[in-house]
C-alpha cells in the first residue's frame, strides 16, 4: 500500500484519539464531576500531531512506542470499568491499535534500505 494512505490513517486515528480523550475526561465520563486532570492525556497527543501530518518518519517511530501507554490504559479501563467509561475505553483501545499498526506500516513502507536488503538476500 501507498505510504500516503498509512499517513492518512495514522493522522485520522490520532486526531480521533485526541478528540476522544478530551471529550471523555472533559465531559462524557470524567473521573470526578466537572472534569479531571486526566484530560491532559489528550493534550500529550498534540505533541506528535504536526510531525505526523508532515510525514516525519522520526515522529512515527517514537509515536509507535508512546501510543502503547494509551493502548494499555484503554485495555485496563475496558476490563475494569463499566457503563459509558467501558465503551470509551474500548474506543480508545481500537484507535490506539489502529494508530500503532498504521504508524508501523508507514515506517516500513518508507524504509530507505529495503532495496539494499533485497539485493543482499538475493546474492546469498
Amino acid at each position: 500500500m501507498n505510504p500516503a494512505r498509512y499517513q492518512f490513517i495514522t493522522s485520522a486515528s490520532l486526531i480521533a484519539l485526541i478528540a476522544l480523550c478530551l471529550a471523555w475526561e472533559g465531559w462524557l465520563a470524567p473521573l470526578r464531576p466537572g472534569g479531571s486532570w486526566l484530560i491532559l492525556k489528550g493534550c500529550f497527543l498534540l505533541l506528535p500531531l504536526f510531525g505526523i501530518l508532515r510525514g516525519k518518519r522520526y515522529t512515527y517511530k517514537w509515536l509507535s512506542l508512546f501510543i502503547q501507554f494509551y493502548l494499555l490504559e484503554g485495555l485496563t479501563r475496558a476490563t475494569s470499568d463499566t457503563g459509558l467509561t467501558q465503551w470509551l475505553a474500548i474506543g480508545e483501545t481500537v484507535l490506539a491499535t489502529l494508530l500503532f499498526i498504521s504508524s508501523i506500516l508507514f515506517i516500513r513502507s518508507t524504509r530507505q534500505d529495503a532495496p539494499k536488503t533485497e539485493q543482499a538476500a538475493q546474492s546469498n
